[in-house]
């Protein structure tokens, strides 16, 4: 990972601290509605219209850097993986595998074995057990 990258890793450290945690106009109110964000539509509702006491509304400004966009906290690039031969012609430098949930124990050996030795990252491996 280059400096400038590294800079932009601890940009967006920064930024998702400073990001609210978004949630649904009054559910605190009702408990048929779920905390997960809506956007809020109502003509006269209090948080469409930015009332700060009703809490933050999503808007740019919250996202990352472009650049680290989307990259995982190790700065890779995660590339999801079902087979070994999925792991052909990735790049080990830039690129860091995860196994995907559907498989089972002996094909996520298989792909663990394979990634080793291509010396790619794996951001899931099992526990060794």
């Amino acid at each position: 990972m280059d400096v400038k990258s590294k800079r932009l890793f601890k940009v967006r450290k920064v930024q998702k601290g400073k990001k609210p945690h978004f949630v649904r106009a009054d559910s605190h109110k009702f408990k048929r509605l779920d905390s997960n964000w809506r956007c809020p539509r109502g003509l006269r509702g209090k948080k469409r219209r930015h009332y700060k006491a009703k809490g933050a509304l999503v808007e740019a400004g919250y996202g990352s850097p472009l650049a680290v966009k989307g990259l995982h906290p190790s700065g890779y690039s995660e590339i999801l993986v079902c087979t070994a031969a999925d792991l052909a012609g990735l790049d080990a430098s830039s690129q860091a595998i995860r196994i995907a949930a559907q498989v089972g124990a002996r094909k996520k050996s298989i792909i663990e074995a394979k990634a080793q030795e291509l010396g790619l990252k794996v951001l899931n491996p099992s526990r060794g057990e």
